[in-house]
């Protein structure tokens, strides 16, 4: 009995040691890390993974929301679209929806945009953009097509311009000098 108990903790043991990836212990690349403890705080620090005992005695304040305008490409969407009547806007869903739109040069075309948000990074694939051109040639005879060309190109790469700058912007603001342990200097 005794030699099935060490059996059954030595396999538990090479299991799970195994489920890790690639068979090592979970843990950080030493190559990455600084050597020396005071790099690393600082390091740690400045990327905000950091703890302040200033921070701590803070309380959090009531009915502070801080969503949709951390958001970059949520922001910067809205900015490029603003002359375009929002349908809806749906940060949870991750959609906006702008209404019809058409200039007073041509009122018999208009266009609706659909800005679909994939995820809150700022990288190419982010967003998807669907646009729909409305042709009317009577008041209730209309035909509507999606299209895809040069002009949806150009809205993505303006949005992610902007929410770059946006994002820099934040970085810069979020971004603490580390002081050190070292007060006598």
């Amino acid at each position: 009995m005794n030699i099935l108990k060490k059996i059954l903790i030595l396999s538990s043991v090479f299991l799970l040691l195994g489920g890790c990836k690639g068979g090592k212990l979970p843990g950080a690349d030493a190559r990455k890390v600084p050597y020396d403890a005071r790099e690393r705080v600082k390091k740690n620090i400045e990327e905000g993974r950091g703890f302040r005992l200033s921070n701590v005695m803070k309380m959090p304040k009531g009915g502070d929301f801080d969503f949709a305008t951390s958001n970059e490409l949520w922001r910067a969407s809205l900015d490029v679209i603003d002359f375009m009547p929002l349908a809806s806007a749906n940060y949870s869903g991750g959609m906006i929806i702008t209404d019809w739109y058409s200039d007073n040069k041509n009122p018999k075309e208009s266009i609706k945009l659909i800005i679909r948000f994939l995820t809150n990074e700022i990288r190419s694939d982010a967003i998807n953009i669907k646009i729909f051109y409305r042709i009317c040639t009577e008041v209730n005879n209309c035909t509507i097509k999606e299209k895809s060309g040069s002009l949806a190109k150009e809205l993505k790469k303006e949005i992610l311009k902007i929410a770059a700058t946006y994002k820099k912007e934040t970085t810069k603001k979020e971004f603490k000098e580390y002081v050190g342990f070292d007060r006598q200097k």
